[in-house]
């Protein structure tokens, strides 16, 4: 029989599958003998059976009962007991932590009779009653359907007529009157009565929280984050304990160190007489941790103690979340903590100094898209001039942006491709989409530890929060500094993250540290410690890794980024992109030429200059390999736009003028030449075999410019890559001419020439005949961006703007095909291809240059199918250095659980 419930003391942190992070966790602290309210979880397999049939699970309530009976008998006291009732807190908890996304529904048990008792056994009659209007309140909006922002106006239009900012200064009898409001409220929106019975509330609550898994911004949060739809949540049911008692009572959350930069210390905030709920909704602003030592110093210290003890034995920063009822601390919640790519190299390298974890763990650890956060650019901070305003800096980075104040509109706004900031006195779940959508957020109130700061963190977007010198007017839509400033919807804001500031304008951007680092090999002052945790990452990465990392390259100038880079040669170099700018016009020429003699004095004038482009790529990546693809679009995409030329015609005509010759000679090829579709046309071996002498002048170019490179003492290694292979006839024409060429050259220049001659694997017949392909290509390159477009059937310039953003909202997509490679079937060429291209030539060397040769989870799929490279952009370059590293560790965690 399938269990569905389990006590705190029976589970472990090794059952997050099962109890969820939180209720893994909490089992976790309780063995460690942490002082834990007791409760039992409610499991994900139990959440599944509810989604599935929208029943809760036969016998699942049984369970519950005993486990409830059992909590009773500890406590002495029972769910809803007139005079010193039993209070429970229901709360979700996914195995990936999921924060603010799904439903907690808090002092379960009060009713119309036992607030009373409450009120009488607490000695605090307002107490009781701010216990019950959060219950209702949360009641009403999590479990009967009701707008939360019904319930916030009626609180705000009670403190308005009060006369009060914070809920604090409200009285027993405000409280009192706003219960019968909420339930008012709740009756006249559903037509049904908030329950009076503990266990119908307990029940509802339960199956609330199973339901919100399915929930709008839970879906969202997910699809963000790439976590699976059919995981489920668990839900805990814990004894309530409770930071509202008055001053000698208060509830926080804490890091064990700064979750924004991973330096060591004791960070977080604490609100004294709130629940944890008003600490994370950043409603009232809360007070540093050394407030809390003044408070009190036995609470402090003891918080202290714990959280040295979960940091050693989770061997990570840890996120706890605690309350103090009237000096009597208690241990809510504590997860390995969300922290911001700065925090997470600086964290990891420390971690591993300390001795408590390996150089391998460190690494592990890290992320290659952490690592492009990291190389974003910054603010020129000697340009900034006065900010606008301080605050709390939860997620570095620098972002400049519209200012906008609600969700709708910064997703409107950004649909339109127009950047954003967010901003909101304090943000909740159902900003979701627009946080997703800005640049940066900006809060008016709330710290390191609220909802913005967590959300901004774990999703690496610029945050700022308790910019107290902002009053935000959501409704004029429009904040104001302390200095009078008003800036108004639409007007652009800059965001310093990392500062903690906002700025008017838009501040000039410089390159970050570590760019600085990787260029020349230098840190800088305030970031030297993220700029060694970065080096030491990608050392240690570089030590284990199997995959060389090449780079995508056209230039000398990239060939050399990509060198100070670490990028182990070119992977490829685009020959087309040498024949933009003035070399137009001898494009134009060979393809308007009449005659074979025309033609070939056109390409006999782009031969020194293609030679001279070989040369220098060739020079900077000496000694490294440079694969140099032969010229691979349509040619008419080196011709004037059609509409173009058709428009200065017609106008001349109109005018009464004679069109110019070369405009109409122009037309007529382009007209000539074009194609319905011509991605799948004449391009790549089609066009070099169809243009007598292009293939011959490429060729030639190339190995004249090794040549050159050879007698100047030096060590080129270029490979020649024929595009768009789809037979092996094809491949063997275009090699049989090559050959030729080479030889004609290393006749001409009395040196020995080898340049190996390979093919693109981007088309599913090339990949599908691999074996056969391969008896005429020395070495293999994934052209994954045409391979994706063929595959799929998509063109990528149009169906990315029509119909890709509905495909990743219904699921079909988790990510966007040409971003993260589509293992189950462009993957699966790829294993055909590596496996019979091996088959044939066991030595085959294999890269993949598409732009999915950068993408992290991408190198970990190359690493394991078996390639010997990727090649991206210079700038991707260590980005792939690091995943290769990673994917390799992952290999060898997997043989040996093997």
């Amino acid at each position: 029989m399938v269990r569905y419930v389990y006590d705190f003391t029976e589970g472990g942190r090794d059952m997050a599958d099962l109890l969820g992070g939180k209720g893994s966790n909490l089992a976790e602290m309780t063995r460690l003998g942490l002082p834990v309210p007791p409760g039992f979880t409610l499991t994900t397999e139990a959440c599944r059976a509810f989604l599935a049939t929208g029943r809760e699970p036969a016998g699942l309530w049984k369970e519950v009962s005993a486990h409830l009976s059992a909590l009773e008998a500890s406590a002495g006291r029972s769910l809803g007991q007139p005079d010193d009732p039993l209070l429970l807190s229901v709360r979700s908890g996914a195995k990936f932590s999921m924060p603010g996304m799904m439903e907690t529904i808090l002092d379960i048990g009060l009713n119309d009779d036992s607030v009373l008792g409450l009120a009488k056994v607490s000695g605090s009659e307002r107490f009781a009653w701010d216990s019950y209007r959060r219950l209702v309140q949360m009641f009403g909006s999590t479990v009967m359907g009701v707008d939360s922002s019904r319930f916030e106006r009626s609180l705000a239009l009670l403190k308005d007529l009060r006369g009060v900012r914070d809920d604090v200064h409200l009285t027993a009898s405000d409280l009192a009157e706003l219960v019968e409001t909420y339930k008012d409220l709740i009756r006249l929106e559903t037509g049904d009565r908030f329950p009076q019975s503990p266990a119908e509330q307990l029940r509802r609550a339960v199956m609330a929280v199973f339901a919100s898994w399915n929930g709008e911004r839970a879906r969202l949060y997910r699809r963000r984050e790439h976590i699976a739809d059919d995981l489920g949540t668990a839900v805990n049911v814990q004894r309530m304990v409770f930071g509202n008692l008055g001053a000698d009572s208060g509830s926080g959350v804490a890091f064990t160190r700064d979750p924004a930069t991973g330096l060591p210390g004791l960070y977080g905030d604490y609100l004294p007489d709130a629940q944890g709920e008003d600490v994370v909704a950043g409603i009232r602003n809360t007070v540093p941790m050394t407030e809390l030592k003044r408070l009190d110093a036995t609470s402090y210290d003891g918080l202290r103690t714990h959280m040295r003890t979960l940091e050693r034995h989770y061997r990570d920063l840890c996120d706890i979340e605690f309350t103090i009822e009237r000096g009597t601390l208690w241990m809510l919640q504590t997860r390995v903590g969300k922290r911001t790519a700065e925090a997470a190299f600086v964290l990891a390298s420390e971690l591993a100094d300390e001795g408590l974890i390996t150089p391998d763990e460190a690494l592990a650890r890290v992320s290659g898209e952490g690592l492009a956060r990291l190389m974003f650019p910054r603010f020129d901070t000697s340009a900034t001039g006065t900010a606008l305003a301080h605050g709390v800096p939860a997620s570095p980075g620098a972002a400049v942006g519209a200012v906008v104040f609600d969700s709708a509109q910064a997703v409107r706004r950004a649909a339109a491709g127009e950047k954003v900031v967010l901003v909101r006195q304090e943000t909740t779940p159902d900003d979701l989409p627009g946080m997703i959508a800005a640049q940066a957020v900006l809060t008016s109130r709330g710290g390191k530890t609220s909802h913005a700061a967590v959300v901004a963190r774990g999703m690496g977007k610029v945050c700022v929060c308790g910019a107290e010198e902002l009053t935000v007017d959501t409704e004029a839509r429009r904040f104001t500094a302390t200095d009078g400033t008003v800036v108004e919807e639409g007007t652009v804001v800059s965001v310093d993250g990392s500062a903690g500031a906002v700025y008017a304008g838009s501040v000039p951007l410089v390159d970050s540290a570590v760019i600085r680092y990787l260029e020349d090999g230098r840190g800088d002052g305030g970031a030297q410690g993220v700029v060694d945790a970065v080096a030491r990452a990608l050392a240690r990465a570089d030590t284990v890794r199997r995959l060389e990392v090449r780079a995508n390259a056209d230039t000398p100038e990239d060939a050399e980024r990509a060198r100070r880079f670490g990028a182990q040669g070119v992977g490829l170099c685009r020959t087309e992109h040498m024949f933009l700018g003035e070399r137009r016009k001898l494009v134009e020429q060979m393809i308007l030429a009449g005659t074979d003699a025309e033609r070939d004095r056109a390409l006999a004038d782009l031969l020194p200059l293609q030679r001279q482009d070989f040369v220098g790529i060739l020079e900077a990546m000496d000694g490294l390999p440079v694969t140099i693809r032969l010229l691979d679009p349509p040619l008419h995409e080196f011709l004037p736009d059609h509409t173009e030329l058709a428009v200065r015609i017609a106008s001349a005509q109109a005018r009464g003028d004679e069109p110019d010759a070369h405009d109409v000679e122009l037309l007529t090829a382009v007209t000539r030449m074009h194609e319905e579709n011509p991605m799948l046309g004449l391009r790549g071996v089609r066009l070099g075999l169809v243009v007598h002498g292009l293939i011959a002048m490429q060729v030639r170019a190339i190995g004249e410019a090794v040549a050159e490179r050879l007698l100047a003492g030096g060590t080129p290694k270029a490979e020649i890559m024929v595009p768009l292979v789809g037979d092996v006839r094809e491949l063997r024409l275009v090699r049989e001419e090559v050959q030729r060429v080479l030889a004609e050259v290393s006749r001409a220049a009395r040196v020995a020439l080898d340049c190996p001659v390979g093919t693109m694997i981007e088309l599913p017949r090339a990949a599908l005949t691999a074996g056969r392909i391969a008896e005429e290509a020395e070495f293999f390159s994934f052209g994954t961006n045409d391979l994706t477009q063929t595959t799929w059937g998509f063109s990528r310039d149009d169906v990315e703007a029509e119909f890709f953003s509905a495909y990743l909202d219904k699921g079909v997509f988790s990510t966007s095909p040409f971003e993260t490679l589509d293992r189950e079937g462009v993957g699966r060429l790829v294993d055909i291809a590596v496996a019979e291209g091996r088959a044939t030539r066991p030595d085959l060397k294999i890269g993949v240059c598409g732009e999915h040769g950068g993408d992290p989870d991408s190198v970990h799929f190359f690493h394991t199918a078996g390639l010997d490279y990727v090649s991206c952009s210079p700038f991707r370059v260590p980005v792939a250095r690091l995943e290769a590293g990673r994917a390799a560790l992952e290999d060898t965690e997997g043989s040996d659980s093997r």
